[in-house]
């Protein structure tokens, strides 16, 4: 019996001391941590950037203090793009720029054509906003920060610039045709300033019918034409010669660049001047802010690319027709 006694004192120690020693070599863990594969940091997915979570994601994955990735739920996901959308309310009238040598302040006169190229019609201050810039900006090869910074600015001019006419080509007298007076903003325009490429025209055409069809425009129209006594997108200048376009620079030498440019496309017949409110082609800032918060331009921003028109996107009123 004693002999049995000291032998399972023996086997105990033996035991207690190889625990000890496995307990040296491997920790135990604390009771509800998980344990992490050596592999977890390649296979754990990592949290989109905060700007691309817009305000309506049921979902977003989101990195605590601690290193692990966990789900946010749609009550959160807002202020992901919280500090983006101030930035853009604050950027709007105050981010400074230059184009055709003239100082820029903000890009509140851009917006229609912002929301159209980033493909949101939320306000330019929300973080609804804020999330579809972050996805354009993604596309277009940008920090996906949801801020209309400078940088994004110049990539969406560069962007609208690069769809306007191409071809330069100075048209020959029968691809010109002259349009009826009446047709114009104003009807006492002389004769030779009233030539429209004849492409041009014809789509000019079918748009206006559009826009006339279009309730939501309350145009004055009669018999499918814009009537008499309606301004809103009549043409105020198509086809100017070299020439003329010479003596427009010599009269307003200050007007800059982007105000009368060398090589305007104006010489191809393929280039209109449509009336979309306030002094027709007045490029200061309150007159061009005024013309973009009209319903024609609105609604040419929406349309008018259907029937093959792009936009010079300093001048509201300047629209050219790119088709083939």
């Amino acid at each position: 019996m004693t002999f049995d006694k000291t032998k399972f004192l023996l086997i105990s120690v033996v035991s207690l001391a190889t625990l000890a020693s496995v307990a040296a070599i491997v920790p135990l863990r604390p009771y509800g941590v998980a344990r992490r594969s050596l592999f977890a940091e390649e296979r754990t997915p990592q949290p989109a950037p905060a700007s691309l979570v817009s305000s309506t994601a049921k979902t977003a994955p989101l990195t605590t203090t601690a290193g692990t990735t966990e789900t946010t739920t749609a009550a959160s996901a807002p202020a992901l793009t919280a500090p983006a959308a101030e930035q853009n309310r604050v950027y709007k009238d105050s981010l400074r720029w230059t184009f055709g040598g003239k100082q820029q302040r903000g890009w509140s006169i851009y917006v229609p054509l912002i929301q159209r190229l980033i493909g949101t019609d939320d306000d330019a201050a929300s973080e609804g906003f804020a999330a579809s810039l972050a996805r354009w900006q993604k596309r277009a090869g940008l920090g996906a920060s949801g801020v209309l910074d400078e940088a994004t600015l110049m990539r969406m001019v560069s962007t609208w610039q690069s769809q306007r006419l191409k071809n330069r080509t100075y048209p020959q007298p029968d691809q010109l045709l002259t349009v009826p007076a009446a047709e114009f903003w104003d009807s006492s325009r002389a004769e030779d300033l009233r030539k429209v490429e004849r492409q041009t025209y014809a789509a000019y055409k079918r748009m206006l019918a559009a826009a006339v069809a279009d309730s939501s425009l309350q145009l004055a129209s009669q018999g499918g034409e814009l009537a008499a006594s309606e301004k809103y997108l009549k043409i105020i200048s198509a086809f100017r010669s070299r020439e003329y376009q010479d003596r427009l620079r010599k009269l307003e030498p200050g007007a800059g660049r982007a105000a009368l440019a060398v090589n305007s496309p104006h010489f191809t017949g393929r280039a209109l001047d449509i009336y979309v409110g306030g002094e027709p082609t007045i490029t200061k800032d309150p007159n061009r802010a005024l013309q973009t918060e009209t319903r024609a331009y609105r609604w040419l921003v929406r349309n008018a690319e259907r029937f093959g028109f792009c936009p010079y996107f300093y001048e509201p009123w300047h629209w050219e027709y790119c088709a083939p």
